[in-house]
């Protein structure tokens, strides 16, 4: 497998790693878009989000509050975000990892959504929910 992640859990290619166990591997992002930007992955390979059994979610994602409370103390940001890119447009690994990005005054990192507040009305919405629960 020509997978980066999985050569850095393997050893392979260095990183700068601050923690692991049995299920999960988490190291620094080696852009660092703020300070302290950190990814947290699964050990084994798992492409995205649509893959991942409740299990392996449930592995990385009590992982998740103990490495953003340690980033928290640890640097003292105003904030996280917490980002995960799964298929187009962004994804550029493909084995699943979580961002965990904190956030400081004039960091220079944007990420937004488009407001359509107001936009949709009330039958939209219960189609989208109708279509959302057939489905899970």
């Amino acid at each position: 497998m020509d997978c980066i992640f999985c050569k850095i859990i393997e050893g392979k290619i260095p990183s700068y790693k601050v923690y692991e166990d049995e299920n999960v591997f988490a190291f620094l992002d080696i852009t660092q878009g703020t300070k302290g930007h950190t990814l947290i992955i699964p050990k084994e390979h798992i492409k995205n989000v649509y893959d991942l059994t409740e299990g392996m979610a449930e592995n990385i994602f009590k992982v998740v509050p103990k490495i953003a409370k340690a980033l928290k103390t640890a640097f003292n940001p105003i904030g996280i975000n917490i980002i995960s890119n799964n298929e187009k447009p962004l994804q550029s690994v493909f084995h699943f990892h979580i961002h965990l990005v904190p956030r400081y005054e004039n960091d220079g990192m944007e990420l937004s959504t488009v407001n359509n507040y107001g936009k949709f009305s009330e039958e939209y919405f219960m189609t989208l929910v109708k279509d959302i629960k057939e489905n899970l």
